[in-house]
């Protein structure tokens, strides 16, 4: 292979190589990336997510008592956002919320996702199963999601284009419950 060969072909790795990294690189930029450190809690709750209203419902901090914590926050992107915690409690606590949440929910559904919910009559979205230890989108039908509030932003022809909505799913049986918030 001639010197200049060589050189062409260097120079071509180096344009695919490096439009390849560009290319990573700015997909990453559009998709922010989702943090689920749970040492971070507070500082979501206190700092990051814009709306108090939205997460009033979650615990101020974490539970001393909660167990298998699990937290999925997504930074503000194109107005799109979400921020779960997912945690175990005694029993009696649980049912205790699940009673205190199901008298104030505006909406309750058994199991699902967002676009479950939507698409029944009267639906409203929700969210997705952001916390699930699988890569399941939907709540089991052993999950009741209660929400609290949804706020419809979209335009006329283009219902819940643009929105928010909160609340939370309890599982009794696994003595679970999973707060969230969600815009769009």
């Amino acid at each position: 292979m001639k010197r200049s060969q060589f050189l062409l072909a260097l120079a071509s790795f180096s344009i695919v190589g490096g439009s390849f990294f560009l290319r990573r690189n700015f997909s990453s930029i559009r998709q922010p990336k989702v943090i689920t450190d749970t040492s971070r809690y507070k500082e979501i709750r206190n700092q990051l997510w814009s709306d108090n209203d939205q997460i009033k419902h979650f615990p101020n901090e974490i539970p001393t008592d909660a167990k298998d914590v699990h937290i999925a926050y997504s930074p503000e992107s194109q107005g799109s956002s979400f921020f779960q915690i997912r945690l175990k409690q005694q029993p009696e606590k649980i049912e205790k919320l699940l009673s205190q949440y199901r008298s104030s929910a505006k909406h309750k559904y058994r199991g699902g996702n967002t676009n479950d919910h939507i698409n029944q009559p009267n639906g409203v979205p929700t969210t997705f199963f952001y916390t699930s230890d699988s890569h399941t989108e939907s709540f089991p039908p052993s999950y009741e999601i209660l929400v609290l509030n949804t706020e419809d932003k979209g335009r006329p022809g283009f219902k819940w284009n643009h929105g928010n909505s909160y609340g939370v799913a309890i599982n009794t049986f696994a003595s679970e419950i999973v707060y969230w918030s969600e815009k769009w």
